[in-house]
Order: structure tokens, then C-alpha cells, then sequence
């Protein structure tokens, strides 16, 4: 190991791959995990100790630890990757036709807003239209018109509280 570490000694290598591949499969085996897993797991640990020589320290560790450490932690990331759960598979909902019963009082309910609208003065229907329809604030309505913030909401709420005596058959 300190030959592939200090000179990067592919030779060296190859001799720590034949004596440690078998031994890191049988481990891999004898936790479960299939052939082909294994051997992945074998070519995932042997060529991260090549990359990853230059950290070997041989007062910390024994190869063998060291390399089993590495073999252990590809597993556990391997059973964890496994384990965690598929997201299901986004539907969109099914769009509820409605009975006629439903779709016809929704039009009589949205001709009865526009009548009540046009009702309205037209400064109030300009300013609830601006705030409800054009979900506007209310400063964004003081920079579109120029009129006073005070002017603008109260006449949003005169238009609103005679929106609210047209239609509260509706409610």
C-alpha cells in the first residue's frame, strides 16, 4: 500500500487488488448482497483506495482495516441508496365535469356578478375591478390613477358593500 501510495506503483496495486478483491466480495456476499453487487462494490472500494491512497496512514490504520472501512461504507451507502423511498408518480387529477345542474348556476351566478359590476358607479367599479380582478394593492392603484390612498379605499368598500346587497340572494 505505501508503494501505490508514495510512487502510485501500479504493479503494487495489482497485488493488493488479487489479495483483496475475493475477500471484500466473500464480505459483500456474506451480507446479503448479490453477485453483480458484490463485484460492484469490489471495483467501487479497490479503485477508491487508488484514488484515495495518498490519505492511507499506516500509524492510524492497518491496510486491511482501512480497506474494509472503505468496503463497509459503500455498502451501507449502497443498502441506504436502496431503502430510500421511490416518489410516486404524480397524476393530475381528474377534472370533475360537473352535472349541467352545477355548471348552469355557475353561469347565472357569474351573469349576476357582472350585472351587480356594471351596476356599480364607475369610479367604484373601476377601483374593485383594479384590486379584485387585477389583484392589485392598493399603492399599486395610488401610482396607476394618482388619487389618495383614503379615496381608493373607501371606494372599494362602498363598491364591495353594494356588491354584497345585489348579490346576497346569491349567498
Amino acid at each position: 500500500m505505501l508503494a501505490v501510495r508514495d510512487r502510485r506503483d501500479k504493479q503494487a496495486f495489482a497485488q493488493l487488488f488479487d489479495f483483496y478483491a475475493p475477500r471484500i466480495k466473500a464480505m459483500a456476499l456474506r451480507t446479503g448482497m448479490s453477485g453483480a453487487e458484490a463485484e460492484d462494490i469490489v471495483q467501487e472500494v479497490l479503485l477508491t483506495a487508488w484514488r484515495k491512497a495518498a490519505q492511507f496512514d499506516p500509524a492510524r490504520a492497518q491496510v486491511s482495516s482501512w480497506i474494509y472501512q472503505i468496503a463497509r461504507n459503500r455498502q451501507v451507502d449502497l443498502v441506504r441508496k436502496e431503502r430510500r423511498p421511490v416518489p410516486e408518480a404524480l397524476t393530475l387529477p381528474e377534472e370533475d365535469e360537473g352535472d349541467a345542474g352545477q355548471m348552469l348556476a355557475l353561469t347565472q351566478e357569474a351573469d349576476k356578478l357582472r350585472q351587480a359590476l356594471s351596476a356599480l358607479a364607475p369610479d367604484q367599479r373601476e377601483m374593485v375591478e383594479k384590486a379584485y380582478l387585477g389583484e392589485l394593492s392598493h399603492t399599486e392603484i395610488q401610482a396607476q390613477t394618482g388619487l389618495p390612498l383614503g379615496t381608493i379605499k373607501s371606494r372599494i368598500r362602498l363598491g364591495l358593500e353594494r356588491l354584497r346587497h345585489e348579490l346576497k340572494e346569491l349567498r
